[in-house]
């Protein structure tokens, strides 16, 4: 079963795409997500190229695990994406993911004005592995 993480954000958009099992990520990408419609519809067509199956959303909270000031912007678009893929998004706490994502680049050698391309697509990644841990652990 391929599983998609969504890194949802205010330009870009980071997608993380399982491997056929649903055990790792096997298909990154990024993108544009100025018009939560059209980055709707962009992650539909990614869920039909891959033959999706489940969608994750990371979905934002305080350190304290409350929910954090977007949290209302990320439902719904949760709402949207249910609406246009037929797929109603697992809400997953994305605490640090995008801190965690520079610090890998950075350990990988990639420059900071570099980050950009590549940062939202390491969060989905990490959304994704953390959720496909979990399912792991039951």
């Amino acid at each position: 079963m391929r599983i998609m993480a969504i890194d949802y954000g205010d330009a870009r958009t980071g997608i993380a795409i399982s491997d056929a099992t649903g055990f790792l990520t096997g298909f990154t990408a990024v993108v544009p997500s100025r018009r939560p419609e059209k980055a709707a519809q962009d992650i539909a067509q990614l869920v039909k190229d891959h033959g999706v199956e489940e969608l994750v959303l990371g979905f934002p909270r305080n350190m304290d695990g409350t929910e954090g000031p977007r949290a209302q912007l990320y439902r719904s678009f949760g709402d949207l994406l249910a609406q246009v893929t037929g797929l109603t998004p697992v809400l997953w706490d994305e605490r640090r993911t995008t801190v965690e994502a520079h610090n890998i680049l950075h350990a990988a050698g990639k420059k900071m004005k570099d980050h950009r391309k590549n940062v939202d697509a390491v969060a989905a990644s990490l959304i994704l592995e953390g959720y496909l841990s979990a399912r792991r652990r039951g």
